[in-house]
């Protein structure tokens, strides 16, 4: 691994307009990283990366890195392109738990943060580091959310993110898990408790429905569901999935891994919204595409599909289990409890263009304000919204 990743530093041309680092959501210094590495200063360049963006060990596993950092690489053009992700891996993976961080004194001020998935974990670090007194409300028994529940371990270890938990609570950040906000407790509640400010990072975990016939019969289920805990579903042997993003393709090889003999993944469009590369390991692992084909109904044992766009190409398509991948919209369980707290159009969580909501003092990133997006995206838009929850707390 060691000589891959100096090789591959080798390769980097650092250039001097670094489309490298234009091509990744939250511009990651490339460059400047792969020089540290070279010059044998490894914690240097892994203390950047942490800074920039405190998710970097788990972004350099899942991020689409073809369509980002690698798809830009000068490179790439002519052959293939530097292996970014490889090498930022490598030095924030080895040094994680040697992290100099930059700590401020406590301030005396606290900050509570709802959702221990990208966004919260994101958000409790940032501000940790500026001397707030953080508490992370976790719903389940462990922080990750998406990370941990909607990732399959094959692609991101659960070790990692106990890793992440180990360095928070050294950080000082408490975390409560099974503890949901919303039900006996509510945001006004942590506000009347003297937190300074609130940030809303619950997710997107209610699934999206395909609303077509026979999607509650008991041979049906959801990629979001599925994914948080596959060793209780018994799929059998023939499995359609609906879907066509990365989420699909966690689906379609993790039933593989599951015993699974025949996965079969049906995509509406003529190609996948998948990663070049998720798609390519799915073939790999052995899982089968139908293009151009959309579901209309589901049966007993199987489903009714047609060619998109075409109902009289309506025909039966044998299947044990039929798994819908279709994405997933947040829950109104806060909404409900808070009303202060509004909608958009999309459903999402309404906030301003300072990321707050419709309730003074509390706060919203990540796929409860945008719908699932990237674990990338979820980091990039979290960073500016502690800058703006530390003015206004500040402000107070």
């Amino acid at each position: 691994m060691a000589v891959h990743v100096i090789e591959e530093a080798n390769r980097c041309l650092q250039c001097k307009k670094p489309r490298c680092r234009e091509g990744c959501p939250i511009h990651t210094n490339i460059p400047e990283m792969i020089r540290l590495l070279k010059e044998n200063q490894l914690l240097d360049a892994a203390e950047m990366l942490f800074a920039n963006n405190p998710l970097s060990v788990i972004c350099s596993l899942v991020c689409n890195h073809a369509n980002q950092c690698e798809g830009h690489c000068v490179r790439g053009i002519k052959g293939n392109p530097v292996h970014i992700s490889a090498i930022e891996n490598y030095i924030s993976d080895a040094a994680f738990e040697r992290l100099r961080l930059q700590m401020q004194p406590s301030n005396g001020m606290k900050a509570a943060v709802i959702g221990g998935g990208p966004a919260g974990i994101t958000i409790a670090i940032t501000l940790a580091m500026r001397g707030y007194k953080i508490t992370v409300f976790e719903g389940r028994e462990r922080i990750g959310g998406i990370l941990r529940y909607g990732i399959p371990e094959f692609r991101l270890p659960n070790s990692i993110l106990e890793r992440y938990a180990k360095k928070m609570r050294e950080m000082g950040i408490l975390i409560r898990p099974n503890f949901t906000i919303g039900g006996s407790t509510s945001i006004q509640d942590l506000l009347d408790d003297g937190y300074r400010s609130v940030f809303i990072g619950t997710g997107a975990w209610r699934p999206r429905r395909l609303m077509i016939p026979g999607e509650t019969f008991g041979n049906v289920h959801y990629a979001i569901n599925y994914l948080h805990y596959p060793d209780v579903y018994e799929l059998g042997d023939n499995v359609a999935i609906i879907g066509a993003g990365n989420a699909a393709m966690d689906v379609a090889r993790t039933a593989i891994r599951h015993g699974s003999r025949n996965v079969t993944v049906y995509v509406r469009d003529k190609e996948v919204s998948a990663s070049k590369e998720e798609y390519e390991y799915a073939m790999l692992d052995g899982v089968q595409f139908e293009f151009n084909q959309s579901a209309t109904r589901i049966l007993d044992d199987g489903m009714m599909v047609c060619e998109t766009g075409n109902p009289e190409t309506e025909h039966f398509v044998p299947a044990t289990t039929i798994i819908i991948a279709i994405s997933q919209v947040p829950q109104d369980r806060l909404v409900n409890r808070d009303k202060a707290l509004r909608l958009n159009r999309k459903g999402n969580l309404k906030t301003d263009e300072n990321g707050e909501t419709t309730m003074e003092g509390v706060f919203a990133s990540g796929d409860v304000v945008t719908g699932a997006k990237t674990v990338v995206d979820a980091v990039a838009q979290s960073k500016k919204i502690a800058d703006e929850m530390d003015a206004y707390m500040r402000s107070l």
